[in-house]
């Protein structure tokens, strides 16, 4: 994956966006994506557990499916594909899957996948950096690649909304045991 970028940022921390010019070329899956939005996702959250615990829950689909999805699969290593599926999740009942494809694995620190944004017909990139910190482990998400249109939008804000649940959910599951 070719990936150009030029930055000229402003951070909103309370929403903990970050918006920034991109252009994207895709050629790996022969899609030239020019019109993306400038906004992106990017929240950071520590995890008072290891690094190597933190990573298995979001990086592995043993770790996942304990306490997040139904059923996930995950081949860890550059070009495996990924199949996030969800059964009766969350408080519309949702039943589904998103497919897509690992383009960077290297534990504990780092994980990078393309999957498929939720208007379907295009795919966002997630990246994941975990961090060993004196209290636990600092985990940050970003996410970009969202189509400049109103479906691009709404896709934006449901990942926010959605990256925000499940870090939470990830947080209380890892240092409390608690599961949604």
């Amino acid at each position: 994956m070719l990936r150009l970028r030029a930055r000229q940022g402003v951070n909103i921390r309370d929403a903990n966006i970050l918006f920034h010019t991109a252009f994207v070329i895709t050629c790996k899956r022969e899609v030239i994506m020019e019109n993306v939005r400038d906004e992106n996702v990017d929240f950071r959250v520590l995890v008072r557990v290891p690094i190597e615990k933190v990573f298995r829950a979001l990086a592995t689909a043993e770790g996942l499916n304990e306490w997040f999805t139904t059923g996930t699969e995950l081949e860890p290593q550059p070009g495996g594909k990924i199949i996030f599926r969800f059964k009766n999740h969350g408080v519309d009942d949702y039943t589904g899957e998103y497919p897509g494809k690992v383009l960077e694995y290297d534990p504990p620190s780092r994980y990078v996948y393309q999957w498929e944004a939720d208007s379907r017909g295009y795919f966002t990139t997630t990246i994941f950096s975990f961090t060993s910190v004196t209290d636990g482990t600092l985990v940050r998400v970003h996410e970009d690649g969202y189509k400049n249109d109103d479906d691009g939008m709404k896709d934006l804000l449901n990942r926010v909304a959605g990256w925000a649940s499940v870090l939470t959910e990830m947080k209380f599951y890892l240092e409390h045991g608690i599961r949604y």
